[in-house]
């Protein structure tokens, strides 16, 4: 809305300083100092509202150090996050770009799945909360509109380079110099990393289907699109187990992401790195800049010991709305390495189930390999204190997120 109110007041008025809104970077400073105060100072005043409505976290008795004395602490702190990062957005970004109006739907259609699920287990008492299946519609419903935004929607496109065609090279003149021409084109080519021609068009999947494969490249498109919203979603979702893991671990790869965004979604230096240049795109640092303050804001209250929880509402959206970026800046396959503690504590849920089952009907009884999972439970049993445990991990959130940057040019 600011942006516009300042786009209208240099036109009419020639206000001094109003064209400093029209710079990605400084509404993306703003956008995280704003998001940061509105977290921080009425964060307190939600975490009141929570105490009143009695929006406390039950906990099961796990035998984990000092696990007991969570109970009754406010939970849906989520809803902190949600507002911390859409009213600076509605502030300040270009509301009419398709990779902004996708976070938003992104956060509040997760945001509401989370809600939902909370509100069974605070208000209705039941522990098991949203039916698995339920939430799972949720997110596939979020990853086939996501997807068909991404295949069908005219806004969003790269630019390609024409190369050579009938081996002379397609050029045009500007301001008296020749340049190359990149026409923006309609593509569902991703960043496959650590490989030099890094490109990757998901339509050659079924390029068996004959000449026309292209136009039903959307078949296999939208499918991986759903797999990655419901993994990193979910994986955020199990992340969320100890005060501070999922919100710091979730901030280090934001801050990773805002630079593919700026990268990408800048002519200059994605010439200047060889990356995919996605017109737009830029825009989206204005909403990744919002989301990170929500999220470090959300951390004054959530580090141990914590005063509020995120919730469902919380962990689900934070994990939908990272999923939608990295697909957004092209870097989807990049997830795997940036959400390097997401995917461990899935890969460790899905491990100790498998092996539990397969031993329990092989041997009659379940034998574990961790002593719990998700994973950092495993070092709680471990006798390592939770603090300690967030750190490390944060640590090792950091260390994947230099080697996921660094893929810019490691190759």
């Amino acid at each position: 809305m600011l942006y516009y109110l300042f786009e209208y007041l240099e036109k009419q008025f020639q206000l001094t300083g109003a064209s400093v809104f029209q710079f990605i970077t400084f509404r993306a400073a703003l956008a995280i100092i704003l998001s940061l105060l509105f977290s921080t100072i009425f964060g307190k005043k939600i975490i009141r509202i929570l105490q009143k409505m009695q929006v406390g976290e039950s906990v099961r008795d796990l035998g984990l150090d000092g696990q007991m004395e969570k109970a009754g602490t406010p939970t849906m702190g989520g809803i902190i996050i949600i507002l911390a990062t859409l009213i600076p957005v509605l502030l300040l970004a270009k509301l009419d770009n398709i990779y902004v109006i996708m976070l938003i739907v992104t956060t509040l259609w997760m945001g509401l799945v989370g809600f939902t699920d909370d509100y069974i287990k605070v208000f209705k008492k039941d522990k098991a909360g949203l039916s698995g299946k339920f939430k799972i519609l949720g997110q596939v419903g979020l990853g086939i509109f996501v997807g068909a935004i991404m295949y069908f929607h005219p806004g969003v496109t790269i630019k390609e380079d024409v190369g050579l065609v009938d081996n002379i090279e397609v050029v045009q003149v500007v301001d008296g110099e020749t340049q190359q021409i990149r026409p923006e084109v309609k593509s569902t080519k991703t960043t496959v990393p650590f490989v030099k021609d890094n490109e990757f068009e998901y339509s050659k999947l079924i390029s068996w289907l004959g000449d026309d494969y292209k136009k039903y490249a959307w078949l296999v498109f939208i499918p991986i699109v759903i797999f990655i919203v419901a993994a990193v979603s979910n994986g955020a979702n199990l992340t969320d187990g100890i005060d501070g893991l999922a919100a710091g671990t979730s901030v280090i790869i934001v801050f990773a992401l805002a630079i593919f965004a700026f990268v990408s979604g800048n002519i200059i230096f994605s010439d200047y790195l060889n990356v995919m240049f996605i017109p737009r795109l830029g825009e989206l640092v204005v909403f990744i800049a919002a989301f990170a303050g929500a999220l470090i804001g959300f951390l004054w209250y959530n580090t141990y010991p914590a005063q509020v929880f995120m919730g469902d509402t919380g962990s689900l959206t934070i994990g939908g709305i990272i999923a939608v970026i990295a697909i957004a800046v092209r870097k989807e396959l990049l997830i795997p390495l940036l959400c390097g503690i997401f995917f461990a504590e899935s890969l460790s849920v899905i491990l100790q189930v498998s092996w539990f089952k397969y031993t329990k009907k092989k041997y009659g009884k379940g034998r574990r390999i961790f002593k719990m999972s998700p994973l950092h439970h495993h070092y709680q049993k471990g006798g390592y204190h939770e603090s300690k445990i967030v750190t490390r991990f944060w640590i090792v959130g950091i260390f994947l997120a230099i080697l996921t940057i660094v893929t810019l040019k490691l190759r």
